[in-house]
């Protein structure tokens, strides 16, 4: 979909509200796997979708970043630590939850929750890190918008 037609589904990337990121997320069936339960590779893809939607509603476009005027730049998870506390199933409706905690020069760490009707399903801390071509890490303060800086500086 362009640009253009992104607004036409308003809440198609989730929404910003009180310093954090709310995307919902339906399970479907090939989220899950032969339990029933919604495998948990699954909830990797659904946070992605998070930090991706996250980061799209702060002004800052993928494929923008990678066609690059200058270097072409792009987000790597560097670390990654995750609890899986409760399963999800098919057909319920989650929300991925995504907070700024931390910020250095040249990375990010968000907290994401996937969460339903309230109650935490999994839990992660996840370090992103720009990098251009060649996987060198970009200050953060130069390569991105300030509305990004601004966004995980609140948490």
């Amino acid at each position: 979909m362009s640009e253009a037609g992104a607004q036409d589904w308003p809440d198609l990337a989730g929404r910003l509200e009180a310093g954090r990121h709310v995307l919902p997320v339906r399970v479907y069936y090939e989220d899950t796997d032969f339990s029933g339960l919604v495998y948990h590779t699954s909830y990797l893809r659904f946070m992605e979708r998070g930090r991706s939607d996250m980061i799209r509603l702060l002004g800052v476009h993928h494929s923008a970043l990678a066609a690059g005027e200058g270097a072409r730049l792009v987000f790597v998870v560097r670390r990654m630590e995750i609890d899986f506390l409760r399963p999800a199933r098919i057909d319920d409706v989650l929300e991925v939850v995504t907070e700024p905690a931390e910020q250095t020069a040249a990375a990010f760490t968000l907290a994401q929750n996937v969460m339903r009707d309230g109650e935490r399903l999994v839990s992660a801390r996840v370090q992103i890190v720009l990098v251009d071509e060649t996987g060198r890490p970009q200050r953060l303060a130069t390569a991105l918008p300030e509305s990004v800086t601004r966004w995980m500086q609140s948490g």
